[in-house]
């Protein structure tokens, strides 16, 4: 393990008793698939050693694999469940189906599929339960009642502790609290968004008002915006070996996506911020990376930044990060500000 790294922290998720790590581990794009199992073993126990104690996947990622692989981690090192907080997300179950091109009840927030796809990422998981479940997208076919209807039943069931959303509107995420109110049932508790210094409006504008309503939390993906905030793309004609995009294979259709905007105006636009906070991160003695993920965490919204790693390597400077966030004076984020030139307009608190 790496020496000399900051303790790690803890946070409530939300207005909760649930305590999180502030930095966290994801297996989107990463476990499961494009990195194999051992060095996913690797990551996972490097995590742990550092004080990680919240790890999150999806049914979605790589099919099921990604819980599959975390799941014989946990086993593999002998980790008691009570000292982890587990996530899971459900919505894209195409790989439950019999023909994942036709995957009907397999996808979406229906009260058949809340419940058999979290039964089925339990097995894959080999857990009796995971502390939170997720809707990991909206389904707005389905009843906002039969959504939160089904999340309390797993609840219930002793299936998950708490559930919540990911990449829900902020009127999305109320309506369900107006439901679980008139019901005597439980909300949303946490919305899983992507926040970063290239992606504030929905976190500082949108939500706003819900931190103090709802008591939400964020667990927060993408916190380098791909990679793009750690600057490895700055002054390359083409992405550089080892990063996604180069080693990319079509599997993700979102890596694919994603590799289309190489060199685009939003692209250039983008690069041309993080040239400006180089110098903040070379005076605080940080890495780019490191600068961007505590400037998130100083959001006091935030309960964990979900971070990914290939490597244990990245997981240790992903933690140092924890070392950055009291070096954020106001008179570093003003620089910070002006250098990013993207803060949301300000809109006045509203109540529902």
């Amino acid at each position: 393990m790496a020496e000399n790294l900051p303790p790690m922290q803890y946070r409530f998720l939300g207005r909760t008793g649930l305590k999180v790590s502030a930095i966290s581990l994801g297996g989107w794009l990463t476990y499961g698939g494009h990195v194999d199992d051992e060095k996913t073993y690797s990551c996972m126990k490097a995590a742990y050693d550092v004080g990680v104690n919240f790890f999150d996947t999806a049914e979605g990622y790589e099919g099921g694999k990604s819980e599959i692989i975390m799941g014989q981690a946990i086993k593999k090192f002998g980790w008691k469940q009570q000292d982890l907080v587990i996530s899971t997300k459900i919505y894209h179950g195409q790989a439950n189906a019999a023909n994942p091109a036709n995957p009907l009840n397999n996808k979406g927030l229906s009260r058949k599929h809340v419940i058999e796809g979290l039964d089925l990422s339990l097995k894959r998981l080999d857990l009796p339960y995971v502390d939170i479940v997720y809707a990991h997208r909206p389904d707005r076919q389905t009843p906002i009642e039969e959504v939160v209807r089904a999340f309390n039943h797993v609840i219930n069931q002793g299936k998950a502790f708490y559930w919540g959303t990911s990449e829900w509107s902020a009127s999305e995420i109320a309506s369900a609290w107006r439901v679980a109110d008139k019901l005597g049932l439980i909300g949303p508790v946490v919305e899983q968004p992507q926040y970063n210094l290239l992606a504030r409006e929905r976190v500082e504008a949108e939500y706003r008002w819900l931190y103090a309503e709802h008591g939400l939390g964020l667990t927060v993906f993408s916190p380098l915006k791909q990679g793009i905030l750690t600057g490895k793309y700055n002054d390359v004609a083409a992405p550089p070996p080892g990063s996604r995009l180069a080693e990319g294979d079509g599997r993700s259709a979102f890596i694919t996506n994603f590799a289309k905007t190489f060199g685009d105006e939003t692209w250039k636009a983008n690069l041309a911020v993080v040239a400006r906070l180089k110098p903040i991160a070379e005076e605080l003695g940080a890495t780019l990376a490191q600068l961007a993920l505590a400037w998130a965490l100083k959001n006091p919204n935030v309960s964990s930044l979900i971070t990914g790693a290939s490597r244990p390597e990245q997981v240790f400077e992903n933690v140092k990060a924890l070392a950055v966030v009291d070096k954020l004076t106001p008179e570093i984020l003003a620089k910070i500000e002006e250098a990013a030139q993207n803060a949301p307009e300000a809109q006045p608190l509203r109540f529902v």
